[in-house]
């Protein structure tokens, strides 16, 4: 073989060569075309929450700023005891009459006015009333009084004096019984109150018991009494 036909042969080589490494570039290329590409993942975007807009791009994240705080309106039971309180007043009820309570023979005021007093007395058999102006202290001698006990009407007798006598019986015990007197005087008729209670009144068997106990006792001293004078005396001799 001839060195031209030779280079030839070569040269020929080559060509098919390049052809050929261009025919399966162009095949790839081709192939890569056709075939589709999966698109890139994506990165979830970041959730924001509430109303506040994406930060621009380029820009520094700026930190949320903090909710201003909320007031309130006040409660109805805020301004209830916000708001002062005035307490009503109270009636009081009037205060009952204290009880007179009669001892025995010991004269004691029943009831008062501006014009009059009456004292009372128990004594054994009634309840003696003596009736006076406050303004001297003269006794009021009157045929118009009239006294009731617990509503009831007691007859009333004028003695001398200026003293009106009643039964007392109505009036024994403890517990206070309501005493009203009408007083007709100077042209004008008065009426006073009181709550009254008489004590009992000692029998004559009580009081001649009493008077024993009180002799025997004095009895009992003397005898003491001779008793120790007696020993002394024989303790000297």
């Amino acid at each position: 073989m001839s060195p031209r036909t030779g280079n030839r042969q070569v040269a020929t080589c080559i060509f098919c060569l390049i052809v050929g490494s261009m025919g399966g570039a162009a095949t790839a290329a081709a192939t890569d075309a056709a075939t589709p590409t999966a698109p890139a993942a994506t990165a979830p975007a970041p959730t924001v929450q509430g109303s506040a807009a994406a930060p621009a791009i380029g820009q520094a994240a700026q930190a949320p700023a903090a909710a201003a705080p909320v007031k309130q309106a006040p409660t109805a039971a805020a301004s209830t005891a916000a708001a002062p309180t005035t307490a009503a007043p109270v009636a009081q009820a009037p205060t009952a009459a204290p009880t007179v309570q009669l001892a025995p023979d010991v004269a004691a005021q029943l009831a008062h006015s501006a014009l009059l007093t009456v004292e009372g007395t128990a004594t054994a058999n009634a309840l003696q009333l003596r009736i006076r102006r406050a303004s001297d202290q003269s006794v009021v001698s009157s045929d118009d009084v009239t006294v009731t006990v617990d509503g009831k009407n007691e007859p009333v007798t004028r003695e001398d004096g200026g003293i009106y006598s009643l039964a007392v019986e109505e009036l024994r015990g403890d517990v206070g019984k309501d005493v009203e007197i009408i007083v007709g005087h100077d042209g004008i008729r008065e009426i006073l109150t009181a709550k009254v209670s008489a004590a009992q009144q000692a029998t004559s068997a009580e009081g001649l018991l009493r008077d024993h106990k009180q002799v025997a006792w004095w009895i009992l001293n003397i005898v003491i009494v001779l008793i120790a004078a007696i020993a002394i005396s024989r303790r000297k001799g």
